[in-house]
């Protein structure tokens, strides 16, 4: 066995790893309450069940295809991510589009008392955040314009605050009660993330603009009249 999964299965049965059988003792031993060798898909799998107090597992990844095992892998990987940023910096927000409903709100609010160009800015940042709950409501079958509308209206009110799009039942619902929560790190990463993309684009756009006004515009260089004949 490799040395890894020797590892992997002394955390799951909480047994401790010896290099000799001499040294042996009752209490290096693990428990599981069933080991038993599986065939899957034509190959032989040893399963290791029922531990007490596993302090490692394996999540066994089925799917038709290569392409399907892939995906799910990859969303497992995901959530196992994002609750472990959960575990470490203990603090999440609501889900399903309520925090960005939120965050929206309070920045048009905000841009009110910015003006001028700033505040175009501002409110573009704002509606670049619905997005996300617009997205949610699109993919659900539900009427992407009438869902954001009801989301702006219910988070106007103090008890609407935690409300988003609840793809089960094709509604906005309160996501607090739904359990339905994201890790603030996360969160803050994938917005800090969209921002400097943003920005990258902008500077290169501003750049090429500028290339352009110094050769005189897309007519050629200054100066350069018809120079055609007859």
């Amino acid at each position: 066995m490799k040395k890894s999964d020797i590892e992997k299965l002394g955390r799951a049965t909480r047994a401790k790893i010896i290099t000799s059988l001499d040294d042996l003792d009752s209490k290096d031993l693990g428990f599981a309450g069933l080991v038993e060798e599986r065939k899957i898909s034509g190959e032989q799998m040893i399963f290791v069940e029922k531990c007490k107090d596993p302090k490692s597992v394996t999540i066994f990844v089925r799917g038709g295809t290569e392409h399907v095992v892939d995906e799910a892998e990859r969303s497992i990987t995901d959530v196992i991510g994002a609750i472990s940023s959960v575990v470490v910096d203990g603090k999440y927000v609501i889900g399903g589009g309520s925090i960005e409903i939120d965050v929206a709100n309070g920045l048009r609010a905000y841009s009110s008392n910015v003006g001028g160009r700033e505040q175009l800015a501002i409110e573009k940042f704002a509606q670049a955040l619905e997005v996300i709950p617009v997205t949610l409501a699109g993919s659900a079958g539900m009427d992407a314009i009438d869902t954001l509308v009801q989301l702006r209206s219910k988070h106007k009110t103090k008890e609407g605050s935690t409300y988003g799009v609840n793809i089960f039942t094709n509604s906005v619902g309160d996501m607090s009660k739904l359990g339905v929560f994201e890790p603030l790190k996360i969160k803050r990463q994938a917005i800090d993330s969209a921002s400097e993309a943003a920005e990258i684009i902008l500077r290169i756009d501003d750049m090429i603009s500028s290339r352009g006004k110094s050769r005189g515009g897309p007519g050629g260089p200054p100066g350069m009249g018809d120079m055609g004949g007859d």
